[in-house]
């Protein structure tokens, strides 16, 4: 089955592990999606940062495809959404729903997993701009740490979006099809998770001869010896069924 290979949260806040991970996989002759953050935890704006535009059109030109990866890759505060949910504190569920999405599942940073359709519309129509600004062509979008509500899809499809994708499967918005895959990816957030995601992507690598597969690079990553030598290893694993655009994972 094919494979697809992405870097995560590409922005000027991580241009040096992110140009470690190129690297990494320029060595073994893939070229990867960059999931593009316009302005990464609100704090690296795109729009003020010219060299690293000018890196990413010479990287889109040299066939990188650029997907949309949210707006700011962070969430609010609990206290937040409630207030702008227009409740003081928010249901039960919904706060459990808040605490699995935002620190158990993603450390903060699921963006569009708690978003009204204005907010999810808005942070989109503006990603898009300050993409277009900066001369990139956007191919699809992923939402920060594969979560969001499934209306989300709908709204990338009205936007003619070919190519989006969640922990399970990947989709093409525009034509309201999708096929299951399964994506391995490392977490360093703590000695626990990057020992175990390790183990994972070991073991989950045979799913490969069922499900279209998808290796997912994260700059933070880079920052570890034993997860380096780990994407090394899933690019060999990979190498030689390495599809450039997402949307032939669907084919």
């Amino acid at each position: 089955m094919p494979v697809h290979v992405t870097i995560h949260d590409v922005s000027p806040a991580w241009a040096r592990e992110v140009d470690v991970a190129l690297d990494l996989c320029h060595e073994a002759g893939i070229k990867p999606s960059l999931l593009v953050v316009p302005d990464f935890h609100g704090r690296a704006p795109l729009d003020q940062a010219p060299a690293y535009q000018e890196r990413l059109r010479s990287l889109e030109a040299d066939g990188h495809e650029v997907y949309l990866h949210g707006y700011y890759h962070r969430a609010r505060a609990w206290e937040e959404h409630a207030a702008a949910a227009g409740t003081r504190r928010g249901s039960l569920t919904g706060r459990v729903r808040h605490l699995f999405a935002q620190r158990v599942v993603s450390g903060g940073e699921a963006e569009f997993s708690d978003v009204s359709r204005e907010e999810a519309e808005g942070r989109l129509v503006r990603g898009e701009r300050m993409l277009a600004d900066a001369g990139l062509t956007v191919r699809g979008f992923v939402a920060p740490a594969w979560s969001m509500p499934r209306w989300v899809l709908d709204m990338l499809g009205d936007r003619g979006y070919g190519f989006a994708e969640d922990h399970l499967r990947v989709y093409d918005p525009a034509n309201r099809t999708s096929r299951a895959s399964v994506v391995l990816n490392f977490a360093s957030r703590s000695p626990g998770r990057l020992f175990s995601t390790v183990a994972y992507c070991r073991a989950a690598r045979p799913a490969r001869r069922l499900f279209p597969a998808r290796v997912a690079i994260h700059p933070a990553d880079m920052r570890f010896a034993l997860l380096r030598a780990e994407t090394v290893s899933l690019l060999r694993w990979a190498s030689g069924d390495v599809v450039a655009r997402g949307r032939d994972l669907l084919s």
